[in-house]
């Protein structure tokens, strides 16, 4: 009976503590368009970064309510992931704000001596509009059995400097850990960018497709560094001795370069998983449009079909004539009675279109060197 009541009165408290979080973030409640254009319009200054660690957090769900109520009082916004493994974060956080946001941060034993990987560029677009945690099995999505390895093995860094020497070395092997439609839009010199949608199918076929270069020197990259720590850790697991990773991730290779009077051997944009879809690296654009694959273009778009919702790259004169959909398809469909929509989407998922069964248009281009 005592158990009972205890349980009872923690859930209770919880459930307290939730409902002021839902009603100090009511703005949250509003449709996704006012949510974003109030954020856009409000006229404060953001500063968008992203961190990661792998640390013990014995309780994630009550780490998840802390971490809600005091960056929703900061007025921060963004998408982070937390688990028993640590947190994974990509967000912003008002300027005026950003020492209150430091101080709490290095008041936390789990987030103490965390690196902050600043964005290069904060665009036209705000990076996130909405405070979203989650707590997870996983601060990353790689489908590995961490039981069957040592996580801990991970590969030393390299720095900006040391990762330019890997890329002219022509026994060095430089191998893009993203999805190939972020290595489309942007990529090392000489990188293996491999044809991917997901960071877990990528670890599965990895090391099977780089086994007769188990001797030479590897050298990992993404975007912030987070997907290198488990996948040198696996590489080394599989064979591949002479594993390293770029400290930081392209983000702060941007930054080193730029401090360090480096050369800047990243070509074309970075691609974050935020409302600006890219960064610039340097000036350069190496992908092309997906509708024509003639023109050039280094801008992602979602179709506006939400029932197909496709990323695409898409040039002016495409945007134009179709109008912001990804195929006179979507256009068309889209422009059917909701109820029509509903039944084409809804139960005859066998009968859709194929484009409305990606997630995105694959470009008909080579990206990176071949394997």
């Amino acid at each position: 009976m005592y158990i009972y009541l205890f349980f009872t009165i923690v859930w209770g408290l919880r459930l307290w503590v939730w409902l002021g979080i839902i009603l100090a973030m009511k703005n949250d409640l509003r449709p996704r368009g006012e949510r974003k254009k109030a954020v856009a319009e409000d006229g404060i200054k953001r500063v968008t970064f992203s961190f990661y660690k792998y640390v013990k957090i014995a309780d994630p769900i009550a780490f998840r309510d802390e971490l809600l109520e005091k960056w929703g009082e900061l007025g921060c916004f963004g998408r982070i992931y937390v688990a028993e493994e640590g947190i994974n974060a990509q967000m912003n956080c008002p300027e005026a704000n950003w020492q209150q946001f430091d101080a709490f941060m290095k008041s936390k034993p789990e987030l103490v001596g965390i690196p902050y990987k600043i964005a290069v560029e904060e665009g036209d677009d705000v990076s996130f509009y909405k405070l979203t945690i989650k707590v997870k099995d996983k601060i990353v999505a790689d489908g590995l059995d961490d039981d069957s390895f040592d996580v801990t093995n991970t590969g030393e860094y390299l720095t900006a400097k040391e990762m330019n020497q890997y890329i002219d070395d022509p026994d060095a092997l430089v191998v893009d850990m993203r999805n190939i439609y972020e290595a489309e839009v942007g990529h090392f010199e000489g990188a293996y960018c491999p044809d991917v949608d997901t960071f877990r199918e990528e670890l599965a076929i990895v090391p099977e497709k780089l086994k007769v270069h188990k001797n030479k020197k590897i050298a990992l990259y993404c975007t912030g560094g987070i997907r290198c720590e488990k996948a040198s850790a696996w590489m080394k697991h599989n064979g591949f001795n002479d594993v390293k990773h770029l400290k930081g991730g392209i983000i702060d290779y941007k930054h080193q370069v730029e401090r360090e009077g480096l050369e800047n051997k990243f070509h074309g944009k970075n691609f974050v998983f935020d409302e600006r879809l890219g960064e610039s690296i340097n000036d350069d654009v190496i992908s092309y449009c997906h509708l024509c694959s003639k023109n050039k273009s280094d801008i992602h778009y979602h179709c506006k079909n939400q029932a197909c919702h496709a990323l695409f790259l898409g040039c002016d004169s495409c945007l134009e004539k179709k109008q912001g959909y990804c195929s006179y398809k979507c256009m068309t469909f889209d422009r059917l009675p909701e109820k029509m929509k509903k039944i084409l989407t809804h139960n005859n998922y066998r009968n859709k279109p194929e484009q409305f069964k990606k997630h995105r248009l694959k470009s008909k281009r080579q990206i990176g060197i071949e394997i």
